[in-house]
């Protein structure tokens, strides 16, 4: 186990609510917190970086003293060009914790080092987790197969082993996660903590219209698609978004990565992973945290 010491008792559970594109804002992300599960969005997530600000401040604002901390994604990626300005307001501003995405870069990792913070990034490959360790992240989130978003095709068991051969630092799996009792199963896999996205997509709080929270609880493992046509990187989308789209049948994609196509291709285009079909019904974030928090406690004890 390695658990870094920032994040030693912070939390009820070791549980990573994920950053996701479009969805995660600062009611889900404080709710998350305020239930002990660690919550994240990703900055890109305001179209400014003065947006950006002004959710920093507002979680800040309404955490409370024992509240979980929380973190913020960075697409570390040559078309961000909001890259350096965003980084400074992180570093500014002490945010606990930062998970990096599309590329590892020392540069970044060193100015969120310099202030005590941590960089997890997120890795579908042990080559990818090579690049990242090199760069000085502290943990490598394990997007294995049938993870939400942009994901791998590794199973999760493989991944894993091949990442803790390599990397002696914090591992998170990401992929299906959907109960409390998969994070102790992860556990017993070698990860030190547990990757949540989907089910959090219907939850109250959370920045998803009405229509993509009504397909999540329609939609089945069997209903997800993993394609590049959308932004030219694989990633996992529900078949029916797709197909409203008129993506479904098409060959090939559309090309290099481009955050501002990206952006308005996923408003309609929406990512789910197979652990879709654990969502039911549209709840508040802490009800759904508290029992994630219940069931990983069963199987524990």
């Amino acid at each position: 186990m390695s658990i870094p010491p920032q994040l030693a008792g912070r939390l009820a559970m070791p549980a990573i609510v994920a950053p996701m594109f479009l969805i995660s804002g600062p009611d889900l992300v404080v709710e998350c917190c305020r239930a002990g599960l660690l919550g994240t969005f990703p900055a890109l997530n305001q179209r400014t970086t003065e947006g950006f600000v002004a959710w920093l401040d507002e979680i800040e604002r309404r955490l409370e003293d024992d509240s979980a901390p929380y973190g913020v994604n960075l697409i570390v990626h040559r078309s961000n060009s909001r890259l350096q300005e965003d980084l400074d307001v992180i570093v500014a501003r002490k945010v606990p914790l930062v998970i990096t995405s599309l590329g590892a870069v020392k540069d970044v990792v060193d100015a969120v080092h310099s202030y005590g913070g941590l960089v997890f990034h997120d890795v579908i490959s042990a080559r990818h987790g090579e690049k990242a360790a090199a760069a000085g992240v502290d943990g490598l989130i394990a997007v294995a197969a049938g993870a939400g978003g942009h994901a791998g095709t590794i199973n999760p068991f493989a991944l894993l082993d091949e990442l803790r051969a390599i990397f002696d630092g914090t591992l998170i799996l990401s992929g299906s996660l959907s109960r409390g009792r998969h994070v102790a199963a992860a556990e017993l896999m070698g990860a030190d903590y547990g990757y949540f996205g989907s089910l959090f997509i219907a939850a109250s709080e959370s920045l998803a219209s009405q229509e993509q929270k009504d397909m999540m609880i329609s939609a089945r493992a069997a209903d997800i698609v993993h394609t590049d046509k959308v932004t030219g990187i694989a990633a996992n989308f529900m078949k029916a978004s797709l197909a409203a789209n008129g993506l479904l049948d098409q060959p090939g994609h559309v090309g290099a990565l481009d955050l501002e196509g990206e952006a308005r291709a996923w408003k309609t285009i929406w990512s789910a992973g197979h652990g879709v079909g654990a969502v039911r019904a549209v709840r508040p974030a802490r009800a759904i945290c508290a029992e994630l928090i219940a069931d990983y406690r069963a199987a524990r004890g």
